[in-house]
């Protein structure tokens, strides 16, 4: 792969990963446009390593906080704000890993991969998310999290797995549903994003042990570099601007690149 596509595909990763306009929607598309081969399991391997690292590295009080509630969970203490925290993250999260389990699977998840999906998730889940960012009680804060908002987020997210959805959309709609505040909301779904690109990386690393081609290392740790850095930018920029802003901006982007792409579909140019 060369330098430029491989550099270009990383940015995009992870600028894309934490914003709510769906990463993988403009990884299935980047080889299309660009006109460029497809990176590879080991390529996306390297890129999920890097945007999870800076979303650790960014949330490290949240990540510290569920280390300590991992601890006392192991020893029986289950009383605790860190235990109950670490505990509702894992209920969290079960939807998506059983969801993607069954479409990788079956297969199901290549029939999903195409610009007529993506088209209409994208502008249909960013109205969503227009919709539900107008909800006026919007007082709840981080430590506000129960049991059923961390169903509810869980669902949401596994609803994700159809390209185009955006899983940090989908959180961050449901957040706002259940009434928490944008940065609130954001930094929740941001957390929740940990086991998922976690569990998302070991399944493509599992591939890519398999193929055993080593000689992309270098470029894989080059991807997961400028990766990292895009993530962690567009995770600052979101959380500051989100202070003042709504997200708007991002359900514009989202209809029209949905509108875009549904043009192209129905009119021969992709299934």
């Amino acid at each position: 792969m060369a330098l430029h596509t491989l550099l270009l595909l990383a940015v995009v990763q992870g600028i894309t990963e934490f914003l709510p306009v769906s990463s993988s929607a403009h990884l299935i598309l980047l080889p299309d446009l660009t006109g460029s081969e497809d990176q590879g399991v080991a390529i996306d391997v390297a890129v999920h390593v890097g945007t999870l690292g800076a979303v650790c590295l960014y949330f490290r009080r949240e990540v510290g906080w569920l280390v300590r509630g991992l601890g006392e969970v192991l020893t029986g203490r289950f009383g605790g704000p860190a235990a109950r925290f670490f505990l509702l993250l894992v209920l969290a999260t079960i939807p998506v890993v059983l969801g993607g389990a069954v479409l990788y699977f079956t297969g199901w998840i290549d029939a999903l991969r195409s610009l007529r999906v993506i088209g209409w998730t994208m502008l249909g889940f960013g109205i969503v998310l227009y919709l539900a960012d107008r909800n006026r009680k919007r007082d709840r804060r981080e430590r506000d999290w129960t049991t059923w908002d961390a169903l509810v987020m869980g669902l949401w997210q596994a609803i994700a797995l159809i390209p185009g959805t955006s899983r940090s959309g989908a959180t961050i709609t449901a957040a706002r549903i259940l009434g928490f505040g944008r940065e609130d909301g954001a930094r929740l779904a941001m957390v929740l994003s940990i086991p998922t690109i976690t569990a998302s990386g070991v399944l493509l690393a599992g591939d890519a042990a398999r193929l055993a081609d080593w000689r992309l290392l270098g470029q894989g740790a080059l991807a997961a570099l400028f990766a990292f850095v895009a993530a962690y930018l567009a995770l600052a920029l979101m959380l500051f601007f989100l202070r003042t802003t709504s997200f708007t901006p991002y359900v514009i982007y989202r209809v029209l690149l949905g509108g875009l792409l549904l043009g192209i579909s129905y009119t021969g140019g992709g299934g």
